[in-house]
């Protein structure tokens, strides 16, 4: 039997394939375009959008086409579903967000889109919160309920090695400040409101990465948390980051340890380490 409510996001909630088959969820790609080729994002690997950075070979990213959601809430209507909760990211760092919006007006049945106001399992952790409601049968306000209210708990804080991938994009907001001195330090970011901010300034990567945990273990504190921790093309020291944090962090449920996508990977660069701590 079909779920009355069908959970919507993007691909840069960074669900793996268990995750999205064993929930009513559908995921929508974005689009990333390497050297004038596009690809759905998840049709092509972050370790590939991590090269063509490297060798300087031109990429790009591009949200989904409103006619891409409405045809996807029309696809849900006829499974069954009688709502839709659409659930994306930030609406500051994407086009997505607001393509939903204007698909949801051509849906068949009703559409609750949802700017998460974060991504990677920022958006993740709402989205399967959402999905979870969804397959116990709750209505379409009680669905995006549980997204928002996983949504006001949660954190992100992130490292890169440089801000020069964020510069491109256009995705580093109140950051921008810090590139002045990007060469002398390196920074520690965070997502407030829906965009990238700074949250301190570090000589070293090695102290970066330090305070990343130390930062994520304050965050979660002694309560039961989720985390997740994401990284492009630097697969060693995340699985160092997230040991660090389960031994210092016993009451955390399993830590997701994944790489972020094709798109996420275009705009922050090979070396990022994230941690996405969201309290339960």
């Amino acid at each position: 039997m079909a779920a009355r409510v069908q959970v919507v996001t993007d691909s840069t909630a960074g669900l793996s394939t268990h995750e999205v088959l064993r929930h009513p969820l559908t995921v929508v790609p974005l689009q990333v375009v390497i050297g004038g080729t596009s690809y759905d994002d998840g049709a092509t690997s972050a370790d590939a959008v991590a090269e063509a950075l490297k060798t300087f070979t031109p990429v790009s990213t591009s949200r989904p086409a409103p006619q891409t959601f409405a045809d996807t809430y029309a696809a849900c209507a006829a499974g069954g579903a009688e709502a839709v909760v659409s659930i994306h990211l930030s609406g500051d760092m994407s086009g997505t967000f607001e393509a939903a919006m204007i698909g949801a007006k051509e849906s068949p049945i009703p559409v609750h889109v949802v700017d998460s106001r974060s991504l990677g399992m920022g958006l993740g952790f709402p989205v399967l919160a959402a999905a979870a409601a969804a397959a116990a049968g709750e209505d379409a306000a009680t669905v995006e309920a549980a997204a928002r209210a996983r949504m006001k708990s949660i954190a992100t804080y992130f490292y890169v090695d440089t801000l020069e991938y964020l510069r491109r994009g256009g995705r580093i907001g109140a950051a921008q400040a810090l590139l002045g001195t990007a060469l002398a330090v390196k920074p520690l970011l965070t997502i407030n409101a829906g965009r990238i901010v700074p949250l301190e300034k570090v000589r070293t990567s090695s102290r970066a990465i330090a305070r990343l945990a130390d930062i994520a273990v304050q965050r979660a504190g002694d309560a039961p948390v989720q985390l997740a921790v994401h990284h492009l093309a630097n697969l060693e020291k995340a699985q160092t980051l997230a040991d660090n944090l389960g031994t210092r962090l016993p009451k955390a449920d399993e830590i997701v340890l994944r790489e972020v996508g094709a798109v996420i990977g275009a705009h922050v660069g090979p070396g990022l380490l994230a941690v996405v701590v969201s309290p339960l």
